[in-house]
Protein backbone atom coordinates (compact mmCIF):
# COMPACT_ATOMS: atom_id res chain seq x y z
CA UNK A 1 0.00 0.00 0.00
CA UNK A 2 1.38 3.38 -0.98
CA UNK A 3 2.44 5.66 1.82
CA UNK A 4 0.98 8.64 -0.04
CA UNK A 5 -2.48 7.03 0.10
CA UNK A 6 -2.13 6.32 3.81
CA UNK A 7 -1.06 9.92 4.41
CA UNK A 8 -4.02 11.11 2.37
CA UNK A 9 -6.41 9.00 4.45
CA UNK A 10 -4.98 10.42 7.67
CA UNK A 11 -5.27 14.01 6.38
CA UNK A 12 -8.82 13.50 5.12
CA UNK A 13 -9.89 11.92 8.42
CA UNK A 14 -8.31 14.81 10.31
CA UNK A 15 -9.92 17.55 8.21
CA UNK A 16 -13.38 16.03 7.73
CA UNK A 17 -13.66 14.28 11.08
CA UNK A 18 -17.24 13.33 11.89
CA UNK A 19 -18.39 14.17 8.35
CA UNK A 20 -16.98 10.82 7.20
CA UNK A 21 -19.22 7.75 7.44
CA UNK A 22 -16.63 5.23 6.18
CA UNK A 23 -13.05 5.40 4.90
CA UNK A 24 -11.44 2.50 3.03
CA UNK A 25 -8.36 1.88 0.93
CA UNK A 26 -8.42 -0.72 -1.85
CA UNK A 27 -6.05 -1.11 -4.79
CA UNK A 28 -4.13 1.95 -3.59
CA UNK A 29 -7.23 4.13 -3.88
CA UNK A 30 -9.00 5.94 -1.06
CA UNK A 31 -12.79 5.83 -0.94
CA UNK A 32 -14.83 7.69 1.65
CA UNK A 33 -18.56 7.97 2.25
CA UNK A 34 -20.30 11.07 3.53
CA UNK A 35 -23.93 11.55 4.50
CA UNK A 36 -26.06 13.58 2.06
CA UNK A 37 -26.78 16.24 4.68
CA UNK A 38 -23.03 16.82 5.11
CA UNK A 39 -21.97 16.42 1.50
CA UNK A 40 -21.61 20.09 0.54
CA UNK A 41 -19.60 20.89 3.66
CA UNK A 42 -17.33 17.90 3.04
CA UNK A 43 -16.80 18.77 -0.62
CA UNK A 44 -15.90 22.37 0.20
CA UNK A 45 -13.32 21.11 2.70
CA UNK A 46 -11.91 18.71 0.13
CA UNK A 47 -11.55 21.52 -2.39
CA UNK A 48 -10.39 24.38 -0.16
CA UNK A 49 -8.45 22.60 2.60
CA UNK A 50 -7.12 19.51 0.85
CA UNK A 51 -6.57 20.84 -2.67
CA UNK A 52 -9.01 18.72 -4.68
CA UNK A 53 -9.72 21.47 -7.15
CA UNK A 54 -10.97 19.29 -9.98
CA UNK A 55 -14.01 17.01 -10.32
CA UNK A 56 -13.02 14.31 -12.79
CA UNK A 57 -16.26 12.34 -12.87
CA UNK A 58 -19.67 11.99 -11.25
CA UNK A 59 -21.87 8.94 -11.80
CA UNK A 60 -24.84 7.10 -10.36
CA UNK A 61 -24.95 3.50 -9.13
CA UNK A 62 -27.90 1.16 -8.60
CA UNK A 63 -27.12 -1.52 -6.00
CA UNK A 64 -30.35 -3.45 -6.55
CA UNK A 65 -29.49 -7.16 -6.23
CA UNK A 66 -25.83 -6.23 -5.83
CA UNK A 67 -23.64 -9.33 -5.61
CA UNK A 68 -26.30 -11.63 -6.98
CA UNK A 69 -26.01 -13.25 -10.38
CA UNK A 70 -27.75 -15.99 -12.32
CA UNK A 71 -25.16 -16.49 -15.02
CA UNK A 72 -23.20 -19.73 -15.13
CA UNK A 73 -19.78 -19.24 -16.63
CA UNK A 74 -18.62 -22.80 -17.24
CA UNK A 75 -21.65 -24.02 -19.15
CA UNK A 76 -24.65 -22.60 -20.94
CA UNK A 77 -27.62 -21.58 -18.82
CA UNK A 78 -31.14 -22.67 -19.63
CA UNK A 79 -32.67 -19.19 -19.42
CA UNK A 80 -30.88 -17.34 -22.21
CA UNK A 81 -30.44 -13.60 -21.81
CA UNK A 82 -33.84 -13.10 -20.20
CA UNK A 83 -32.30 -11.87 -16.94
CA UNK A 84 -32.80 -8.19 -17.81
CA UNK A 85 -36.43 -8.77 -18.80
CA UNK A 86 -37.88 -11.16 -16.25
CA UNK A 87 -35.79 -11.06 -13.08
CA UNK A 88 -37.74 -8.26 -11.42
CA UNK A 89 -41.19 -9.08 -12.77
CA UNK A 90 -42.26 -10.97 -9.65
CA UNK A 91 -40.73 -8.60 -7.09
CA UNK A 92 -42.95 -6.41 -4.98
CA UNK A 93 -42.57 -2.78 -6.08
CA UNK A 94 -43.03 -1.67 -2.48
CA UNK A 95 -40.05 -3.77 -1.39
CA UNK A 96 -37.88 -2.29 -4.15
CA UNK A 97 -38.92 1.28 -3.33
CA UNK A 98 -38.24 0.81 0.37
CA UNK A 99 -34.79 -0.73 -0.13
CA UNK A 100 -32.17 1.14 1.86
CA UNK A 101 -28.97 2.37 0.21
CA UNK A 102 -30.04 1.27 -3.25
CA UNK A 103 -28.69 4.30 -5.10
CA UNK A 104 -25.39 6.11 -4.71
CA UNK A 105 -23.67 9.06 -6.32
CA UNK A 106 -19.92 8.62 -6.76
CA UNK A 107 -17.52 11.54 -7.17
CA UNK A 108 -13.93 11.19 -8.41
CA UNK A 109 -11.77 14.11 -7.36
CA UNK A 110 -8.25 15.09 -8.44
CA UNK A 111 -5.72 17.26 -6.69
CA UNK A 112 -3.40 18.53 -9.41
CA UNK A 113 -1.14 20.37 -7.00
CA UNK A 114 -0.64 17.27 -4.82
CA UNK A 115 -1.05 14.59 -7.51
CA UNK A 116 -3.67 12.75 -5.45
CA UNK A 117 -7.06 11.23 -6.15
CA UNK A 118 -10.03 10.38 -3.94
CA UNK A 119 -13.40 8.75 -4.46
CA UNK A 120 -16.42 9.98 -2.51
CA UNK A 121 -19.75 8.15 -2.20
CA UNK A 122 -23.04 9.72 -1.17
CA UNK A 123 -26.12 7.53 -0.61
CA UNK A 124 -29.47 9.36 -0.90
CA UNK A 125 -31.68 8.98 2.16
CA UNK A 126 -34.68 7.62 0.24
CA UNK A 127 -35.11 5.26 -2.70
CA UNK A 128 -38.47 6.46 -3.97
CA UNK A 129 -37.10 9.93 -4.68
CA UNK A 130 -33.29 9.74 -4.37
CA UNK A 131 -31.98 13.27 -3.83
CA UNK A 132 -28.58 14.77 -3.12
CA UNK A 133 -27.29 18.33 -3.21
CA UNK A 134 -25.86 19.64 -6.46
CA UNK A 135 -22.14 20.44 -6.42
CA UNK A 136 -22.29 22.87 -9.34
CA UNK A 137 -21.40 25.80 -7.07
CA UNK A 138 -18.25 23.92 -6.04
CA UNK A 139 -17.29 22.40 -9.41
CA UNK A 140 -19.15 23.90 -12.34
CA UNK A 141 -18.19 20.94 -14.52
CA UNK A 142 -20.73 18.84 -12.59
CA UNK A 143 -23.61 20.34 -14.60
CA UNK A 144 -23.80 17.74 -17.36
CA UNK A 145 -22.61 14.92 -15.10
CA UNK A 146 -25.58 15.50 -12.78
CA UNK A 147 -27.98 15.70 -15.70
CA UNK A 148 -26.69 12.35 -16.94
CA UNK A 149 -27.15 10.71 -13.52
CA UNK A 150 -30.67 12.14 -13.36
CA UNK A 151 -31.51 10.92 -16.86
CA UNK A 152 -30.17 7.39 -16.51
CA UNK A 153 -30.81 6.68 -12.80
CA UNK A 154 -33.51 9.15 -11.77
CA UNK A 155 -31.34 10.71 -9.06
CA UNK A 156 -32.37 14.28 -8.26
CA UNK A 157 -29.81 17.01 -7.58
CA UNK A 158 -31.14 19.74 -5.33
CA UNK A 159 -30.08 23.18 -6.51
CA UNK A 160 -29.28 22.21 -10.09
CA UNK A 161 -30.25 25.14 -12.37
CA UNK A 162 -31.40 23.05 -15.34
CA UNK A 163 -32.07 19.45 -14.34
CA UNK A 164 -33.48 17.75 -17.44
CA UNK A 165 -32.71 14.76 -19.62
CA UNK A 166 -29.49 14.87 -21.60
CA UNK A 167 -29.11 11.48 -23.36
CA UNK A 168 -32.62 10.09 -23.83
CA UNK A 169 -35.50 11.67 -25.70
CA UNK A 170 -37.84 14.17 -24.08
CA UNK A 171 -40.71 11.67 -24.12
CA UNK A 172 -38.65 8.79 -22.72
CA UNK A 173 -40.31 6.87 -19.90
CA UNK A 174 -38.19 5.59 -17.00
CA UNK A 175 -34.46 5.58 -16.34
CA UNK A 176 -32.59 3.04 -18.49
CA UNK A 177 -29.62 2.24 -16.21
CA UNK A 178 -31.77 1.20 -13.27
CA UNK A 179 -31.45 -2.53 -12.72
CA UNK A 180 -35.22 -3.05 -12.85
CA UNK A 181 -35.62 -1.24 -16.18
CA UNK A 182 -36.73 -3.77 -18.87
CA UNK A 183 -34.34 -4.32 -21.77
CA UNK A 184 -37.18 -3.84 -24.25
CA UNK A 185 -38.13 -0.50 -22.68
CA UNK A 186 -41.55 0.85 -21.79
CA UNK A 187 -42.52 2.85 -24.90
CA UNK A 188 -41.46 3.00 -28.51
CA UNK A 189 -41.74 5.80 -31.02
CA UNK A 190 -42.47 5.88 -34.72
CA UNK A 191 -43.39 8.41 -37.37
CA UNK A 192 -47.11 8.51 -38.11
CA UNK A 193 -47.71 9.65 -41.69
CA UNK A 194 -51.39 10.42 -41.05
CA UNK A 195 -50.63 12.65 -38.06
CA UNK A 196 -47.47 14.01 -39.59
CA UNK A 197 -45.43 13.64 -36.41
CA UNK A 198 -43.60 11.20 -34.19
CA UNK A 199 -45.87 9.37 -31.76
CA UNK A 200 -45.18 7.25 -28.67
CA UNK A 201 -46.85 3.91 -28.08
CA UNK A 202 -46.51 1.07 -25.55
CA UNK A 203 -43.68 -1.20 -26.63
CA UNK A 204 -44.85 -4.00 -28.92
CA UNK A 205 -41.70 -6.13 -28.81
CA UNK A 206 -42.41 -9.53 -27.33
CA UNK A 207 -40.05 -10.85 -24.68
CA UNK A 208 -38.13 -13.82 -25.97
CA UNK A 209 -35.94 -16.31 -24.17
CA UNK A 210 -33.01 -17.36 -26.30
CA UNK A 211 -31.50 -20.68 -25.31
CA UNK A 212 -28.11 -21.55 -26.84
CA UNK A 213 -28.30 -24.54 -29.10
CA UNK A 214 -25.48 -27.01 -28.64
CA UNK A 215 -24.66 -29.17 -31.64
CA UNK A 216 -22.46 -32.16 -30.86
CA UNK A 217 -20.78 -34.26 -33.47
CA UNK A 218 -22.12 -37.80 -33.37
CA UNK A 219 -19.61 -40.53 -32.70
CA UNK A 220 -19.04 -43.00 -35.55
CA UNK A 221 -21.12 -46.15 -35.45
CA UNK A 222 -19.45 -49.38 -34.55
CA UNK A 223 -18.98 -51.71 -37.51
Amino acid sequence: MKQSVLDLQNNVNKVLGDLIVTSDIALNELTIEVAPKNSLKAFKCLRDDLGFEQLMDLCGIDYLDYGQANWETMKAVNSGFSRGVFDFADEDDADVDSMERRFAVVYHLLSIQNNLRIRVKVFPETTQMPTVDSVIDIWNVANWFEREAFDLFGILFKGHPDLRRILTDYGFVGHPLRKDFPLVGNVEMRYDADKGRVIYEPVSIENRVNVPRVIRKQSPKNV
